[in-house]
């Protein structure tokens, strides 16, 4: 009976060898032999030369790698010449930078104020001074020729009444009318006021730009003293004098003194 207990069913034997024959194969595959501590162990490097005997490991096969654990990390250390041959082979690359431009304050921009020559400031006073005057006499113009409108009309036109000793008194005035007809200047008498023994007395022709604009006055003045009031047609700042002969007007001659 003794002997019956100690002895073992041959199942349990077959399975405890095949069970130590697993692990046995599993430990020997994911844990090598331990070498002599005595033994240099040497990694080859990362590129194998020409020439050059590969170091002595022990090389894993795939299915090895597969069966080792993941946490398990490589049990052989780097050498430090292989780390050193890495950091040389790492050359500093150039770094593109941008140009970066100081922030510009806007305000400080706005206030400052330009700054010029002084050659500047002379050229733009004539020219604002040019300006001006052109302005100037532009306007000054235009309201001459506004106030003229005004007075003498268009065409332009002027009247008074002299005594002249024509038929007339200072009742009865004799009446003139002196017009600028386009450029041509012409001047009507009225013998004491009577139109029908009027006069045409034809002046000079004016020459120019907006001649026909020209203000024609007349004035009554003895210019070479014989008693009676002789005829002067004032054109701007010419004189024209016509002396008064024999119960009319006439042109002035050459050689005449007269005293205007």
């Amino acid at each position: 009976m003794g002997q019956n207990s100690i002895r073992r069913s041959p199942q349990a034997s077959l399975k405890q060898q095949h069970s130590s024959d697993i692990f046995d194969a599993e430990f020997d595959d994911m844990w090598p032999a331990r070498m002599p501590s005595s033994t240099r162990r040497y990694r080859g490097d990362v590129k194998t030369e020409v020439g050059r005997s590969r170091p002595d490991v022990q090389p894993l096969t795939l299915s090895d790698t597969r069966s080792l654990p993941t946490r398990r990390k490589n049990a052989i250390p780097p050498r430090r010449t292989a780390s050193i041959a890495k950091n040389q082979a790492r050359k500093p690359q150039p770094v593109d930078t941008e140009e970066i431009f100081p922030k510009l304050n806007l305000r400080s921009l706005k206030n400052r104020s330009p700054r010029f020559h002084w050659l500047f400031y002379c050229g733009m006073a004539l020219l604002v001074m040019m300006l001006g005057w052109v302005v100037l006499s532009m306007v000054t113009n235009w309201w001459q020729v506004t106030q003229d409108d005004w007075h003498y009309g268009r065409p332009r036109t002027f009247q008074t009444d002299a005594v002249v000793g024509h038929a007339d008194s200072a009742q009865n005035p004799s009446h003139f009318i002196a017009i600028n007809l386009n450029r041509h200047v012409e001047v009507i008498e009225f013998p004491g006021g009577d139109a029908s023994k009027a006069k045409i007395y034809l002046g000079p022709v004016l020459l120019g730009q907006n001649q026909d604009l020209t203000v024609v006055t007349l004035s009554f003045k003895d210019v070479n003293g014989d008693g009676k009031p002789d005829m002067i047609v004032n054109v701007q700042d010419s004189r024209f004098i016509f002396i008064n002969d024999n119960g009319a007007f006439r042109p002035e001659r050459s050689g005449e003194n007269l005293q205007i």
